[in-house]
């Protein structure tokens, strides 16, 4: 073996191959659940994202697409593809990275390598590589159609060409590779912002290298010059730049008169003017590094500059066209992400902390005929110092966040929290169970893939575990193997080259700890953040290689034989990570995302309105329609963004083969800023009763004074003057449109009355917006909602609301007030049993993951909802077939028992299957006994636990009512364990 470049070039490539491979087995063959179905179908159709975009990964995308050769079921896995390319090419550099740091931990000179040394610095590189390729975070990402692949590429090409830069002796050549370093970091910027926090450790590599004689005080200004680049690009240059178009962009249309853009052409004339200025002086004055540092940054710029295809795509008024950024001021918004909103970081507020002041911020224009006119205003607000403080960890005011603040801290209510509990919070929550938990999942193992479970030690077995996490395929123990090798790794390069090592640690710091302490996580999420952090997991990764040359090195001395054997040992690592990732990474075979979607759409009537709640339940719907082309006249409605004045005219536009909307209300009632909350301020005369709806909208856009209350700070704001609004339901044109069914007739109504729930005391815009539509509509289109919208509505629409499969209508008809639901059977079991599909939730192989067992539980009750009115109706025979259908396409071998299954018990016990029921229910006592005391056990008392015993309560009383006295003993038995068991009062629960 004597060119050991070809030798490394060849298993760097093999690397390469091997975990492109193992992702191409184990990618996604469909839109996966959360963001991957929007990224595929902006990819598609080059389509406008939720902010701040990812145009380069949408271009990129969008040539991955063409592979399916028109074939619209195979665009989502040819998109997923660049995900795993990318990651595949993430793992091909850490390989050269490993080999490059490695040399100096082993001596091996360039070109004169000893064989043994050859060996160890490949071995080094495939053991730290493979084990990063098949980390939990890491795996995850690179089997789906996401940024973070991506994200993961260029930050591992920019760490790896600092490396090559340190090698290369020719100044003139070096420089060649700062500025390509900077072109990726702009680049990157178009698919995520990871990249940016290595240059502080980028910024150690160069010091050490220019400097023959370096020290920390050195070391320090090298990091701070470096976080001031990361700062001047993510605080200048990312969101600066754009605002300061904005404010030439104001002047020169607004004050001068010119036409729209020209403020901005002329600031991008200026900065190109700057720059070739720049560059001119700094080369005659010979000012090598400013002029480097400024080509540097022009070509962060021409990264950047992909950016412009969402402004391209925006004016086209595509159907995904999120926050309209289709002039220079919607633009500004959009890059700056402004409808999030922003995060304390160095001081702020407390959670409880008294209401603040507040006042006039920034203006916000809209663009007009002529020029830009005011909006709105941001507001400031300023909070009372004594309950601020620095570094503020707990800070939101949202009531679910609050009391998880006091269940974590111990504090009770309105006790106001110290800085000592407020960095308890940091390190338990945001630092312990956000970060080290996550950390522990990819080298010490998980059990499993509920929300919030634990990490699991090289002492943590399978005895008293229940068997629903014994075999959750995510249950996955690497008895801390990779852990131990990292550390070992760690404290080897430390001693060896602590030049290098403090850059490695400086990346390891930054997009580990650094990252929790910047984003600043809320105590509540959604799903596992994981995957924001892999950056650190590719730096310990590193480690993990180093571990090779410890162990080896170690050996060696002993005789050649056994640092082979060092070799062979670590590289138990990368296979035991393969080994135990594989069932739960391998999404073959599911298909069930896209299917509950296609199952949501296949529910409406023709040319229907749906409302979803949020986003999340939404991407996949618009994967279906704008990428497979299914039921494109159904318009989805996103609540949470009906809220803005650029979705509600969005509604206002023919969409595929949606039309538009029919409001009564105008843009100058829902521009942002107007009407962006609706008090209900109950007046004494309406006290009880019911205003007329139509009356009410009609208020509202006059800006009738007889609705309007003055604030204390002058600002008048609309009310809703009453708890109840009514509707006058136009009944001829009912039934000239036949949309009652024959069965629901008796319960039709010629008034709709909707009242505000206990304890919801405004009406936000999306909600007049609804109002406005469903008034207004007439009952021309048929408008349905999903469940995690109805939930999110203010005022109550469930007498009125129809289900149909697996959304409801709303239709002129009331429920009673002993039943359940209002079914339309006929057509709901048409759906369910001809119309729905449920591909590969049968399969017990299948890696039907928390995501799809949650889908799965809400298609478990629209069965069992279907059963119950069949049943009402005498019609057993069909409540049986779809019972049974129900259990047929959603086995427990595949999908475990839930909440939604003792709907089954119940069901099959009405209707006389008396054996299955029982049986059926017994099972599912176990099963929820033995989660509920694992929980005990483990001192979680969170939304899982009391499922469980929610769920056996409702056995009990089943048993108990259908006369099962021994059942219901045992199931009364459970629960006295269980009660005995807790530690804290039951009511709690």
């Amino acid at each position: 073996m004597t060119d050991f470049k070809k030798f490394n070039n060849l298993t760097g490539w093999a690397v390469f191959l091997a975990s492109l491979v193992v992702y191409i087995l184990t990618i996604e063959e469909t839109a996966s659940f959360w963001d991957s179905g929007e990224f595929i179908a902006i990819a598609y159709k080059l389509e406008v994202s939720h902010p701040p975009g990812a145009p380069l990964y949408m271009l990129i995308g969008r040539m991955f697409s063409f592979f399916a050769f028109g074939d619209v079921t195979q665009v989502a896995y040819w998109i997923n593809m660049v995900s795993a390319v990318s990651s595949a090419f993430a793992v091909l550099f850490l390989y050269w990275t490993i080999v490059m740091l490695g040399r100096k931990l082993i001596n091996a000179e360039l070109g004169n390598e000893t064989n043994v040394q050859k060996i160890l610095l490949a071995g080094a590189g495939v053991v730290g590589a493979m084990s990063f390729a098949f980390t939990d975070s890491f795996w995850f990402s690179a089997v789906e159609g996401e940024v973070y692949g991506m994200s993961s590429f260029f930050t591992a090409f920019v760490f790896w060409a600092m490396l090559k830069w340190e090698i290369v002796d020719d100044e003139s050549g070096r420089n060649k590779w700062i500025v390509l370093i900077f072109y990726m970091l702009g680049l990157s910027t178009g698919a995520h912002l990871l990249g940016l926090v290595t240059l502080p450790a980028l910024g150690l590599i160069y010091y050490f290298k220019k400097y023959e004689n370096p020290n920390w005080k050195g070391a320090f200004a090298a990091m701070g010059v470096s976080l001031f680049l990361v700062l001047l690009i993510n605080s200048f240059i990312i969101p600066g730049l754009p605002t300061l178009a904005g404010k030439f962009e104001i002047t020169f249309v607004n004050t001068f008169g010119l036409p729209f853009g020209s403020g901005a052409l002329f600031m991008i004339a200026l900065l190109i003017a700057a720059i070739v200025f720049g560059l001119k002086w700094t080369r005659r004055k010979e000012f090598v590094t400013l002029n480097t540092l400024i080509l540097g940054i022009t070509f962060v710029l021409i990264g950047y500059s992909c950016y412009a295809v969402i402004l391209i795509r925006s004016k086209d008024n595509p159907a995904i066209d999120q926050n309209n950024p289709e002039n220079v001021m919607t633009f500004i918004s959009y890059l700056k992400r402004e409808q999030y909103g922003s995060r304390p970081l160095l001081y702020g507020q407390y959670y409880n902390a008294p209401q603040p002041e507040t006042k006039k911020g920034a203006p916000v224009y809209y663009k007009d005929k002529d020029e830009y006119k005011i909006s709105d205003y941001k507001v400031e607000t300023t909070y009372d110092d004594a309950w601020s403080t620095f570094l503020p960890r707990m800070y939101s005011s949202s009531p679910a966040h609050k009391q998880k603040y006091m269940a974590i801290t111990g504090l009770r209510e309105g006790e106001k929290p110290t800085f000592l509990d407020n960095m308890a919070f940091m390190f338990s929550h945001q630092i312990g169970h956000m970060y080290v938990r996550y950390f522990m999942f990819n080298f010490s193992g998980r059990e499993s893939d509920v929300q919030d479970a634990d990490y699991l030690t090289a002492l943590d077995g399978n005895k008293d575990v229940p068997d629903f996490i014994k075999n959750n395929k995510s249950r996955n123990q690497y008895y801390m193997i990779p852990l131990i090798l990292g550390l070992i790794g760690f404290f080897f390069q430390f001693n060896r080259d602590p030049k290098r090592f403090s850059a490695t640690l400086m990346f390891f710091v930054l997009t580990g700890l650094a990252l929790v302490i910047y984003l600043n996580s809320p105590p509540i999420e959604p799903r596992e953040r994981d995957y924001i952090y892999t950056g650190s997991y590719y730096a310990f990764a590193i480690w993990i290689g180093f571990a090779v040359l410890a162990i080896g090195s170690a050996a060696m001395k002993r005789g050649k034989a056994l640092a082979y054997g060092a070799l062979a040992i670590c590289l138990v690592s990368p296979i035991i990570l393969a080994a135990e990732n594989w069932d739960d990474h391998d999404r073959t075979g599911r298909y069930f995302s896209v299917d509950s979607a296609r199952n949501f759409l296949a529910s409406c009537a023709p040319n229907a309105i749906l409302f979803t709640g949020g986003d999340n339940d939404t991407f996949p719907l618009w994967y279906v329609q704008e990428v497979e082309g299914f039921r494109t006249d159904v318009r989805v409605i996103v609540l949470s963004y009906y809220n803005t004045d650029w979705y509600i005219d969005q509604t206002k536009m023919k969409m595929n083969e949606s039309d538009a909307f029919p409001y009564s209300l105008d843009i100058d009632t829902y521009r942002q800023g107007t009407n962006d909350y609706l008090y209900v301020d109950e007046r004494p005369q309406y006290k009880g009763k019911a205003i007329d709806l139509k009356d009410y909208i009609s208020l509202v856009k006059r800006k009738s004074p007889v609705i309007q209350r003055p604030l204390t700070s002058g600002t008048i704001l609309n009310t809703v003057p009453a708890r109840s609004l009514f509707l006058n339901v136009d009944s001829a044109q009912v039934e000239k449109l036949g949309i009652i069914p024959n069965s629901l007739k008796k319960y039709q109504v010629d008034r709709m009355t909707f009242t505000f729930k206990q304890g919801e005391n405004f009406l936000e815009k999306a909600h007049l917006m609804m109002l406005d539509l469903i008034a207004t509509n007439n009952w021309e289109r048929p408008i349905y909602f999903n469940y995690t919208s109805v939930s999110s509505v203010p005022f109550d629409l469930d007498d009125y609301l129809v289900q149909e499969g697996t959304t409801s209508r709303l239709l002129p008809v009331q429920k009673p007030g002993s039943m359940r639901d209002l079914v339309n059977t006929d057509l709901m079991y048409d759906n369910v049993m001809n119309s729905f599909q449920f591909r590969g939730l049968d399969n017990p192989k299948a890696n039907l993951n928390g995501d799809y067992r949650g889908f799965a539980q809400n298609h478990r009750s629209m069965f069992t909802t279907l059963a119950d009115a069949l049943i009402t109706e005498g019609d057993t025979a069909r409540a049986k077939t779809v019972l049974d259908y129900g259990m047929e396409v959603m086995p427990k071998e595949s999908l475990p028992y839930d909440i939604a299954s003792v709907s089954f018990v119940q069901a099959y016990l009405t209707i006389g299957e008396e054996e299955k029921a029982l049986t059926m229910g017994m099972e599912i006592a176990e099963m929820f006994n033995e989660m509920a005391t694992y929980h005990q056990k483990k001192m979680r008392y969170d939304y899982e636990f009391r499922k469980y015993l929610n769920g056996l309560q409702y056995l009990q009383s089943i048993f108990s009512q259908y006369g099962y006295p021994e059942q219901a003993a045992r199931l009364r038995e459970m629960l006295d364990g269980q009660n005995t068991m807790l530690t804290i009062d039951r009511s709690n629960f």
